[in-house]
């Protein structure tokens, strides 16, 4: 490994960003043992959750010293005054400035947004002093929208975002594989977008977990080519560690177009998450 390697390595694990659900916020005295103070820390919108727990769960980590980042998921929202209110209250109560805009997955939108562009293009989005915005980014594929179709509306919330006065960033789906995320990362490039990219990597979690999560996530062509060199599977469905995976990505990155940071997703095991962190930059600095 080149000399440099794991410091780049160390840096980017150290600007990892976490994604919790809300429930996962509960017990803001553990997150801080876990996680460094200012650590971004993105609230999902799971189902199970209402809008008013994304709220509650971006004070409590606000209150805890972290930089929260709710997902603001599109389809979810019955009504504009809903949006309007959710925003008010991040932005008022918990001091959010960022936020990831998703369209969402339902099959029918609850309110008048079928997408992120859709909330967007209504000015409700920077109304409450939020500046700056994620769009997620899927290297493999997303599980209900066509590749091209994805592509067009990317590019059109980067540019609506732009005009808005927007800072604006990518975060892509997690997967098990470098090669297709470095591919989806210099075909952004080609295509045009600059923008800072974080990308997504599954932390520690069961097999279940792991594959329930993959599944619904649409990045299954990972799961299969990993099942076919049957080692490599077996080792991320026995350690589940993405340690490997953050080595190829920086053996492979582009260096005039790097990976910004990291953003790992917690699935529930965020001790677990946080214990790995720290056991993966000992190792890495033993290397230095």
């Amino acid at each position: 490994m080149d000399a440099v390697t794991p410091q780049r390595i160390a840096a980017l694990v150290r600007a990892c960003s976490f994604e919790l659900s809300p429930r996962d916020t509960g017990d803001a005295d553990a997150l801080r043992g876990w996680f460094d103070p200012g650590t971004s820390v993105f609230v999902n919108f799971p189902p199970s959750a209402g809008w008013a727990d994304v709220v509650q769960a971006c004070v409590r980590l606000r209150r805890a010293g972290f930089e929260p980042v709710p997902h603001v998921v599109a389809r979810r929202l019955a009504s504009y005054a809903d949006a309007s209110d959710f925003l008010r209250r991040v932005a008022e109560q918990a001091a959010v400035t960022q936020a990831l805009l998703l369209g969402g997955d339902t099959s029918r939108p609850a309110g008048p947004f079928d997408s992120a562009l859709a909330l967007l293009s209504t000015g409700v989005v920077e109304r409450y002093g939020i500046t700056a915005v994620a769009f997620a980014g899927y290297p493999e594929r997303h599980p209900q929208i066509g590749a091209p179709v994805l592509q067009a509306a990317l590019r059109a919330k980067l540019e609506l975002a732009g005009k808005r006065g927007l800072a604006v960033s990518l975060v892509t789906q997690f997967a098990f594989e470098a090669a297709p995320i470095l591919d989806w990362m210099a075909a952004q490039r080609a295509a045009g977008v600059t923008c800072p990219i974080r990308v997504g990597l599954a932390g520690p979690a069961s097999v279940a977990t792991l594959a329930k999560y993959a599944v619904r996530c649409g990045i299954g062509g990972s799961l299969r080519a990993l099942a076919r060199g049957h080692a490599a599977f077996a080792r991320v469905l026995t350690e589940a560690d993405p340690g490997a995976l953050i080595e190829a990505l920086v053996a492979g990155e582009d260096p005039t177009a790097p990976i910004v940071a990291l953003h790992v997703f917690c699935f529930g095991s965020v001790q677990r998450t946080a214990e790995w962190v720290q056991k993966f930059l000992s190792r890495v600095s033993g290397r230095g």
